[in-house]
Parts: structure tokens; sequence; C-alpha cells
């Protein structure tokens, strides 16, 4: 009998995920601050979780890479990402890679070099770069082919500064810039091609890309098609109106299942990471329960015939798709028989 083959992707976690949030209502924030060590404690505490994002400035700066790599080797995590903070200071304010100032610019190319540095120092190979910053409020505001230009030439400065280590572009529709860049999973993968840097791809964000409007699962099957550009996945949940960095799995389930399901037809192989600001709840726990319904969503998408799968894209059937799903999440004794089943 031919084995099947197993999806069994590798989880992480944003360190801030597990420590104090704030917002701009509540700037003091919403519980109390956790220092560095215990926030990597309050990782490991997660059961299947084997790696840690880090957010320059936040967690890591060149000034504390011991601290860093002794809590790594304490916890056995490894080091999947360092995101770059081109966001939360007042010289980003308005844009790093795309600022119309040509001296924060190269300040942002330079602070990405530096932090490829640690990250290959540390074990990593991996920068996540989320351009919050980048983008535009009012129409006739941006020069967006000039823009466009300097967001690519920033990114291929930094791939060519160390082929090492991976350059992943996190996009984004929108927030905190009303428009920002990229926007889209079409117009990263534009850019990426344009590019033509092999240490260089793409980090999904579920919210970012459900807020834009794309059925997610399509947008992994595009980054496959398009020079198998998927690096990096975030998991999180909203109600598609905000970035709400929500429990995943606590809004939605099936998109979810198709999510999973084409991150392990596409062969993805990276690491999945938590990416929640838990306003309200304990960070600990809140990510704790995406990382559950992750496991869910891994056995689900594992129990599916691919055969029969396969059957069911040659026709398109919806009602075929219904009740494999309703058996798929529910069992037999809740599908009746006489339908598509």
């Amino acid at each position: 009998m031919e084995d099947k083959m197993m999806f069994q992707p590798k989880y992480s976690i944003i360190l801030a995920n597990v420590g104090m949030c704030a917002d701009r209502y509540m700037s003091g924030g919403y519980s109390s601050p956790y220092s560095i060590d215990e926030m990597f404690a309050r990782v490991a505490s997660v059961d299947g979780v084997s790696g840690v994002e880090l957010v320059s400035d936040w967690n890591i700066t060149a000034k504390n890479v011991e601290q860093i790599r002794k809590n790594l080797d304490e916890y056995n995590l490894k080091l999947v990402s360092v995101i770059p903070d081109h966001f939360g200071e007042m010289k980003w304010g308005k844009g790093a890679f795309t600022s119309k100032d040509s001296s924060i610019r190269k300040q942002a190319v330079e602070d990405t070099r530096e932090l490829m540095d640690i990250t290959a120092e540390l074990g990593g190979n991996l920068i996540s770069l989320w351009p919050g910053q980048d983008g535009y409020d009012y129409y006739f505001q941006g020069d967006y082919i000039r823009e466009h230009e300097w967001f690519a030439q920033g990114v291929a400065e930094c791939c060519d500064y160390r082929k090492d280590v991976n350059i992943s572009i996190e996009y984004k529709i929108k927030e905190p810039r009303n428009f920002s860049y990229p926007s889209t999973m079409a117009v990263i993968l534009l850019m990426l091609g344009k590019l033509g840097r092999e240490n260089s791809g793409v980090t999904i964000d579920y919210g970012h890309a459900h807020v834009a409007g794309e059925n997610v699962a399509e947008s992994v099957a595009l980054a496959k098609e398009y020079g198998n550009k998927l690096l990096h996945v975030h998991m999180n949940d909203n109600y598609g109106f905000w970035d709400d960095d929500m429990i995943a799995g606590s809004i939605h389930t099936i998109p979810f299942i198709e999510f999973f399901y084409w991150l392990k037809k596409t062969g993805y192989s990276g690491y999945i990471s938590t990416d929640q600001y838990p306003y309200r709840e304990d960070g600990r726990d809140a990510v704790n329960e995406t990382v559950r319904w992750m496991d869910i969503f891994v056995e689900l998408v594992n129990r599916i015939d691919d055969k029969k799968m396969e059957e069911i894209f040659k026709t398109g059937n919806a009602c075929e798709v219904s009740a494999m799903l309703r058996n798929l999440m529910f069992g037999e004794q809740f599908c009746r028989k006489g339908g598509a089943e």
C-alpha cells in the first residue's frame, strides 16, 4: 500500500505575542510587562512549538545577542526570523524603504543588513520584512512608480548583502497607512519577478491577505506557481474588516482547512508562526489556542483523500465539496445518505 504524504508543519511564536500588548486607547498596556527571559519561558511552555520570531529593538538588538543566544539554547528554540522594526519609531513615520528622505531609505537598508548579520550569528536565515509605514494616505501623495522602485531597490540591496539570509516580504493592504506598499500577493510577486533575487520571497499573514479580499489558499497557490516564493506564514484571524490579530480558528474554519490543504499540496516546508496581539487575553494562552487549532487543521487535511479531492477538482461539484467537508469535520453520523456523498 502506498504511503500517504503527511503534512507536519513546524510552529513558532512571535516573542512579543506572549508579552504585554498596548493600543492607542490603552497606551500603557492591558497587562503587566514581561522580561525577555520570561517571554522565552512562556513561548517554550506551548507544546509543539520549536521556534521563535523576534522584533528588532523590542526583543533583539546588537547589544543583547548573548542573552538571546542563551535563551535559544536553554529552551532548544530555533530563531525562525527577525522582523525589523521599521514601523514603531518616529523616524519611520513617513516610510522606511519608500521614505521621501534618501537618508532614511539608506538607514532602513543598513539596519536590515545589520539584522541579517545578527540573524545568521544566531543560527537563523530569514528576515521577515513588514514595511508597515511604507505607503500613502491621500490621493496624489505618492509617486507610485518611483516609490515602488525605491522599495525594490532597497530589498535588492539587502538580498545582495548576503545570500545565506532570505528576505521575506509581508504584504498588507492597509494599516497603519491607508494604502500600503506592497499591498497584495499579486503586487509582491510582480516585484519579486522583476527583482530576480533567489533569496527573496513572501510572508503570508492570513489576516492581511483576508482583509485584502484574497482567498488565502489561492494566494499560496500563486506563490508556488510564480517562483515558489512562499518563505514564511503568520497565523491569526479576523472578521475581514481590520487586522484584528485574533486566535486562529476562532472565526474561520473551512477557509483555514483549504489554506492548510494548499500548504500541504504545494509542499510548504517552512515555519508557521503565530502573529497575534491578544490585548485582553493572556498572551501565552491565546497563542496556545492558535497552535491547538493548527493541530486540528493539520489533522483534517491529512485525512483528506487526495484521489477523491482530485476527482472533485475535475468536476468542481460544490455539492460534493460540501459533503466531503461535512464528513471530514463531523463524521459520517452527521452526513445523511442520498446526497452528494
